[in-house]
């Protein structure tokens, strides 16, 4: 795939480092790009971290000021002041509506000026916060949506739509980049770095990391 170019939606925690590790993988470095979206995010420090490991990396980062959201919606996610927590249908407080589907709007519009066709977004509806906008069916619909509103041939790719949370660990493991993963990147909510070991993606991160240590362990 040396000969085709990879756009991945990067936030620098543990879904979207993976991906772009794997990208650089299966592509090459010298064709992958990263776009980082901030949006009013109240767990900023993540936004240091795509920027460092992006130059770690070696590779070209676009930044885009998404922040208007503010304007239009609210929720846990965008404001310090608010508790998270899990409402009766399941779904945090800390969903942002309309934000998987403006990112893959941007990423895309983006990629075709720069002659990309492969996008790649960490989502995931198998362990995951109950975010609508995770899932496969949102996301093929949207790749259908973009192909259609641009005239372009996109294709979306979710490498971790049906991996666990350890299996996302194991996929690292793999790549040889559990540790560079596990120490560089931040998926706290809360913005605390190291974790706050509460917050829905903290629960997620350290779950998935110990079912896998332990996996490893059995065999």
């Amino acid at each position: 795939m040396s000969n085709q170019q990879a756009l991945v939606i990067f936030s620098g925690g543990q879904d979207s480092t993976t991906c772009l590790i794997q990208a650089i993988q299966t592509y090459g470095r010298e064709n992958v790009q990263a776009i980082t979206f901030q949006y009013g995010q109240r767990h900023d420090v993540e936004l240091e971290r795509a920027r460092w490991i992006a130059q770690d990396l070696g590779v070209k980062q676009t930044v885009l000021d998404l922040s208007l959201m503010r304007q239009i919606t609210h929720n846990a996610l965008m404001d310090e002041a608010a508790a998270i927590e899990t409402a009766e249908n399941g779904v945090p407080n800390t969903f942002v509506d309309g934000r998987n589907a403006l990112f893959l709007l941007y990423a895309a519009i983006y990629a075709k000026g720069q002659g990309i066709r492969h996008i790649i977004a960490g989502v995931c509806e198998t362990d995951f916060s109950g975010y609508p906008d995770c899932r496969d069916v949102f996301v093929k619909s949207m790749n259908v949506t973009l192909n259609l509103a641009m005239d372009y041939d996109f294709q979306i790719h979710t490498p971790l739509m049906y991996l666990t949370k350890a299996q996302t660990w194991a996929l690292a493991d793999e790549m040889g980049a559990l540790d560079y993963i596990r120490e560089q990147t931040h998926t706290c909510y809360n913005g605390i770095v190291g974790g706050c070991h509460e917050c829905p993606s903290c629960v997620l991160r350290e779950r998935g990391l110990a079912e896998y240590l332990e996996s490893k362990k059995a065999i």
